[in-house]
């Protein structure tokens, strides 16, 4: 069992930056896939970036690559989006998930991840 917490949301003018963060509030990440997910009103869930267990390998997708990093933390059970250049389109809701995964892959289908955060409040004005 996998708890998650995500910190780190807020308001922010085009073009500025914020830092994301999810926690492990029980368990550990060891053997785990982390994914950032994103859902904006009236709009399906999706796949922003995601990293896996050891960090070796990270993904973005294109709507957001060159903009944003996924990145493990120092602390063991926690995991960073480093999002720049923020559009007003990026605002949404943000969670993290996780999922058990090989150290080679990042599930990209929503479906697969059993553990959610609650998420929090990404908001770019223009």
């Amino acid at each position: 069992q996998v708890q998650l917490a995500e910190s780190g949301g807020g308001l922010v003018q085009a073009g500025g930056s914020l830092r994301l963060s999810c926690a492990a509030a029980e368990g550990t990440f060891l053997d785990y896939a982390l994914g950032w997910f994103r859902q904006a009103p009236g709009k399906e869930r999706e796949f922003v970036a995601g990293t896996t267990w050891s960090g070796r390998r990270t993904y973005e997708s294109d709507s957001v690559k060159g903009r944003f990093t996924v990145s493990r933390g120092t602390a063991k059970n926690t995991v960073h989006l480093e999002m720049n250049s923020l559009k007003p389109e990026d605002t949404a809701v943000y969670y993290c998930a996780a999922a058990l995964a090989p150290d080679t892959s990042v599930p990209r289908n929503s479906e697969i991840y059993p553990y959610w955060g609650q998420g929090t409040q990404v908001t770019v004005s223009s």
